[in-house]
């Protein structure tokens, strides 16, 4: 299973390494770095560089398809050699993480399904056709959407388990001792504390 991630300007780091992480763990699996050049791509922060090892036509048509997201999102929308690319490829499984489910829908691959995306923007995606779910993870068809930047992970063990099994995501989990086990309930804008959402936001804008 060859699975693809495309890099963009001001991508989040973790949006894109959580998912590569896991499915990289898994056997069988190879996970390439993508972007419309090969070259590095920096990251949000301007601190991090990942370098793109394929250009989008040197991967026309990969099995899996993983778009992070990030500050970057507003950008991507609007690349025509991004859009161009993810409508051609036609994966198995198109899959985003955080605001990458913007990306998709844009290129109106999110039209009438069920999606999902960070908190502070998952409602914005009815504007592009979707239906805004309020999980961590959506499953509608061969499309699987992410909450924000963590969420990336659960939604890489709950592709490798339909994509394989339940028992090779398990051995996945276990290898990387993914058993979160937070300080603080602050992880959802239900459980935090009254009057963080916006401090939160002001973080990742």
């Amino acid at each position: 299973m060859h699975v693809a991630i495309p890099l963009y300007p001001r991508f989040t780091a973790l949006d894109a390494v959580g998912p590569y992480t896991v499915l990289g763990f898994a056997p069988q699996v190879s996970v390439t770095f993508v972007a419309a050049q090969p070259g590095p791509v920096t990251d949000d922060l301007g601190s991090l560089t990942l370098t793109a090892t394929a250009g989008y036509a040197d991967l026309p048509h990969p099995d899996v398809i993983v778009v992070p997201g990030g500050p970057g999102t507003a950008e991507a929308m609007r690349d025509p050699q991004l859009r161009d690319w993810l409508l051609a490829a036609r994966p198995r499984w198109m899959t985003s993480v955080c605001s990458g489910s913007f990306v998709l829908a844009a290129a109106g691959l999110l039209d009438g399904r069920r999606a999902t995306s960070h908190w502070g923007w998952r409602d914005g995606l009815a504007a592009f056709g979707a239906q805004p779910v309020g999980q961590r993870v959506v499953t509608d068809g061969p499309v699987i959407t992410a909450a924000g930047v963590s969420a990336g992970i659960d939604m890489a063990l709950t592709l490798l388990a339909r994509e394989r099994d339940d028992r090779t995501a398990q051995a996945v989990q276990l290898a990387m001792e993914y058993d979160p086990d937070p300080p603080f309930t602050a992880g959802s804008p239900h459980s935090a504390p009254d009057g963080l959402a916006e401090q939160a936001l002001a973080l990742i804008r």
